[in-house]
């Protein structure tokens, strides 16, 4: 998907980014250190924190790993989000916060975590304006927001010429998917670029809780995915992607990745794990070009 840059200096988005909800839950420091210089390693340009992973402490790790190893900054794209509530005196008390943690002068790109009734209200949108204008965020993003909210936003926006959402980040799996027809359709019309994660699904879509929930995995740890995929449509998915898997010989994991890596209208995948070969497996999947492959991960509904 060809889209404007986020801003005049920055690089492309690139269609594999990392995600950090496992630092300071799954992994401390080390290994998460070792996830992002491997993330380096395989060319990926952007990362994404938020404030509310671990209360910070993702935050935290990405900036000590960003004051260690100093990338190049022309050269990687540092994305965060805040959660509401979203007044003016929150929004820019959040920024600081997680600007600090991070260790930057700038944000790359600030999302707004989730949702709230404030987004349309023209204080909250002036609020996020001035962030941008100031110079102290280069690009404003929306996550999990449906058609109608993400619309009434961006209209509200340009009637009024402030900065408009420039990403919008959705949960986007074989299993649930809340990307649909309507908000790519929206995106393209007003410039957005999408980025989605969780596209194994927290482990779901490895099959690896056929038999119940694993002990240390996602799943035990953060239980609130339980009741979103052990529900009857992902469940009926998660056979036929293991019906596949057997015919094909590829991994459930590397099918579940390439299904999400290959959504129309969808720019950037956000891959997380707990060691470097999870960057690796999602490099792995995005090779994968067999068309009646593909074709078969496309007509699983």
């Amino acid at each position: 998907m060809s889209l404007p840059p986020l801003y005049p200096s920055a690089p492309p988005l690139g269609h594999i980014a990392l995600g950090s909800s496992t630092f300071g839950r799954e992994i401390q420091a080390e290994a998460a250190f070792s996830l992002m210089d491997r993330a380096r390693e395989r060319g990926v340009m952007m990362f994404d924190t938020a404030a509310t992973y671990t209360a910070g402490a993702s935050e935290t790790i990405m900036g000590q790993w960003l004051a260690d190893r100093r990338p190049d900054r022309a050269s990687l794209i540092v994305a965060t989000k805040i959660y509401p509530p979203y007044t003016p005196a929150e929004i820019d008390a959040a920024t600081a916060v997680s600007a600090k943690r991070l260790g930057v002068d700038v944000i790359d790109v600030l999302y707004l975590h989730k949702w709230d009734a404030a987004v349309t209200t023209l204080e909250t949108l002036r609020a996020l304006n001035a962030l941008v204008r100031s110079g102290r965020v280069r690009a404003l993003g929306a996550s999990n927001f449906n058609a109608q909210q993400l619309g009434d936003a961006l209209a509200a926006q340009a009637a009024h010429g402030l900065e408009r959402f420039r990403l919008l980040q959705n949960n986007n799996n074989l299993a649930v998917r809340d990307v649909n027809e309507a908000l790519v359709s929206l995106a393209r019309d007003y410039g957005v670029a999408i980025v989605t994660y969780s596209p194994i699904a927290a482990g779901f879509l490895t099959g690896k809780h056929r038999t119940g929930v694993v002990p240390g995995s996602r799943f035990d740890m953060a239980p609130g995915h339980q009741p979103i995929y052990f529900a009857p449509e992902p469940q009926r998915r998660l056979a036929q992607l293991e019906a596949l898997s057997s015919l094909s010989g590829q991994p459930m994991a590397n099918l579940a990745l390439a299904w999400a890596l290959n959504r129309p209208g969808v720019s950037t995948v956000l891959i997380g794990g707990r060691g470097p070969h999870y960057v690796d497996q999602a490099f792995s999947a995005l090779a994968i070009d067999d068309p009646g492959l593909l074709a078969a991960l496309g007509a699983i509904h």
